[in-house]
């Protein structure tokens, strides 16, 4: 490797690290936005929320990575151009192609990981998180008594409490309404004072309660209010149901979002198959239906013995009692045949909603490897064209064309679950877009265009007013005059 392709690549990968972990870092923070209500109040200890943000990053490295190669790009050649080393290596007999050849090569070598990555690590990733995410989401909220609010957290029972001391263990005016026995309120306990603890082992709470009254309704006794009193009580609730559960992985090992190009296949190819047997049993099942012997006692079924037309009689020379029963059957026999028609067509859509979802997820990890290198090929030419480099104008310009491969990728995406495309089309939409850009934009500042010149730009507005509105300007003077 010669000098200037180390210069080069160290030029890079401090802007690449820079701007991956940045951008990894505003997902994280929106992921939490976005999921907070879900983990807040739960009591999770700190390694489940640190293993969910990272599985969570493995799945969002998709939008990180492409933004960060497009950004690195424009700001290392932008920072060339801006200190004059891109005219000092042009000036020395060096083509700007034959100065982006090693970042290009270490773009190919990002697609190859990033190709390793979403095949072999992010389906496991993914994996990880979903359980994950779906145990969080489904933790009971973390046993917490606030003083006036009723708390129903325990199965069972409803606890309202007016005050409590500092650490929370003393508390005050305890109500308790026991729905063990039945759902209505015909238990209910009250208490000036109790403690709360928990045992060593950490599964049940006791609950010591203090000079309080007990009262109860018992309907089918002759006294149908039994009330106690009571200097002492103690209650155990248990806390199983607060204990953070992890689900069996197994349940989401057949999504396609956890499978790799070769179980996507192979699943998409199963999929495939029993539609085609579902709608080869469908035919069967609407021939037997439509398929049938009229005479003047019954409808038979005609699927498997087949009846001359000469043994078939004529509707007209039916009677008219067996004319109503014929009609009659033909028509509950039509409006049953277009309700399985319709029930079919629905199945056969959901049928194939799911195999584009894996045709999706197949396709997805061949774009985000390309899209690595379109966007270098976009990113170091129009970093070459503004000669700007830091995070100012290049920010602006990669935001810019990151939203027309952002918003065009997630277009193509949602055409193809509506349907409404195929998905070798609709997931290679943004890659169809900025190809001819990055090649128009690598031309441009190979002949040293001018296209971002702002004197350019100037002069062509003046001549543009010259020619245009002065014209005018001198007509309207003269009128005035």
């Amino acid at each position: 490797m010669k000098i200037l392709d180390k210069f080069l690549i160290k030029t890079f990968i401090g802007p690449f690290i820079l701007t991956f972990f940045i951008t990894l870092f505003i997902l994280e923070m929106q992921f939490l936005w976005q999921y907070f209500e879900d983990m807040v109040g739960k009591g999770l200890e700190a390694t489940v929320l640190v293993k969910l943000l990272l599985y969570a990053s493995a799945s969002l490295v998709s939008m990180a990575l492409p933004l960060a190669i497009l950004l690195s790009s424009i700001m290392t050649f932008g920072s060339l151009g801006e200190n004059y080393e891109l005219v000092s290596m042009k000036s020395a007999g060096i083509s700007l192609n034959r100065i982006m050849r090693p970042l290009f090569v270490f773009s190919i070598f990002l697609a190859i990981v990033t190709f390793y990555f979403s095949n072999n690590i992010l389906p496991v990733a993914n994996l990880k998180f979903k359980s994950l995410l779906y145990d969080v989401m489904h933790q009971r909220p973390a046993l917490d008594f606030k003083p006036g609010v009723f708390y129903s957290g325990i199965d069972g029972y409803v606890i309202r409490i007016q005050d409590k001391s500092k650490d929370g263990q003393i508390l005050e005016e305890v109500l308790i309404y026991d729905h063990t026995s039945s759902n209505t309120n015909r238990k209910v306990i009250m208490a000036e004072t109790g403690k709360i603890f928990l045992t060593k082992d950490g599964k049940y709470l006791i609950m010591q309660l203090f000079d309080g009254n007990q009262y109860e309704e018992i309907p089918e006794k002759d006294k149908p209010m039994f009330r106690s009193d009571f200097e002492e009580h103690t209650i155990r609730f248990n806390l199983s149901g607060f204990q953070f559960k992890r689900t069996d992985e197994d349940m989401f090992k057949s999504h396609y979002q956890m499978l790799n190009i070769n179980q996507l296949q192979t699943s998409s190819d199963s999929l495939q198959e029993a539609k085609t047997e579902r709608i080869q049993d469908f035919k069967k099942s609407m021939d037997v239906r439509l398929a049938v012997y009229r005479d003047t006692n019954r409808v038979e079924n005609l699927a498997d013995v087949a009846i001359p037309d000469s043994a078939v009689p004529h509707f007209d020379s039916l009677k008219a009692t067996q004319n109503v029963s014929v009609i009659v059957t033909a028509s509950n026999l039509a409006r049953a045949s277009k309700t399985y028609a319709a029930a079919m067509n629905q199945e056969l859509r959901s049928r194939r909603e799911r195999i584009a979802r894996h045709e999706i997820e197949f396709h997805r990890k061949f774009s985000l490897s390309i899209a690595c290198i379109i966007l270098f090929l976009v990113g170091a030419p129009m970093g070459a064209i503004i000669r700007k480099g830091g995070l100012g104008m290049p920010f602006i310009v990669s935001v810019i064309f990151f939203l027309i491969y952002h918003i065009s990728s997630i277009t193509g995406e949602k055409l193809v679950k509506q349907l409404e495309m195929p998905a070798w089309q609709g997931m290679w939409v943004s890659t169809v877009i900025l190809a001819p850009v990055g090649a128009f934009l690598t031309y441009k500042a190979t002949t040293d265009s001018i296209l971002l010149d702002s004197a350019y730009y100037t002069k062509i507005t003046s001549n543009l007013k010259r020619i245009f509105v002065k014209p005018f300007v001198r007509i309207f003077s003269k009128r005035k005059r």
